[in-house]
């Protein structure tokens, strides 16, 4: 591959742009007696709820790819610190839902804000056809790694 190759400075930007948002959140980890997995495992669970998916603590093993003891002591930690609580599926009892309480979303903005501030202003300085683009761009090279953590 040419290193010098404009997609491949576009992977190394990406690269440094990743690294960046680790240390940021190893450091938001560090701060609040976090594993880096716990804070992984927030991000999931609000995304989500965005979404609409029902998180339950086999969903999320299998995001974070835990075994069901790890899974429980990594649910069993964040619902101990009041970041997310266990809530029964009101349409199958025997289900459990997880959702992160609000605690988790304060310390998060406090934290994150300022940075997903500066992030939105940097957007909103694109064209909406700009940002398709980037979307697009992003939206494949999430599909990329996907595969490549299922092979």
């Amino acid at each position: 591959m040419d290193e010098q190759s404009p997609a491949m400075a576009l992977v190394h930007l990406l690269r440094a742009v990743t690294v960046e948002f680790d240390l940021l959140g190893a450091e938001f980890a560090a701060r609040h007696g976090l594993h880096p997995t716990d804070v992984r495992a927030l991000i999931h669970l609000l995304d989500a709820a965005r979404d609409g998916t029902p998180a339950t603590p086999g969903w999320l093993g299998k995001q974070l790819r835990l075994n069901s003891a790890g899974t429980t002591a990594l649910v069993d930690r964040l619902e101990r610190l009041g970041l997310i609580q266990r809530n029964r599926d009101t349409a199958d009892r025997r289900r459990v839902l997880l959702e992160v309480e609000e605690k988790a979303t304060e310390l998060g903005w406090a934290f994150f804000g300022p940075v997903i501030g500066e992030v939105v202003v940097a957007a909103e300085g694109f064209e909406t056809a700009e940002l398709d683009t980037v979307r697009r761009f992003l939206t494949a090279v999430l599909a990329s790694v996907g595969q490549a953590r299922t092979t």
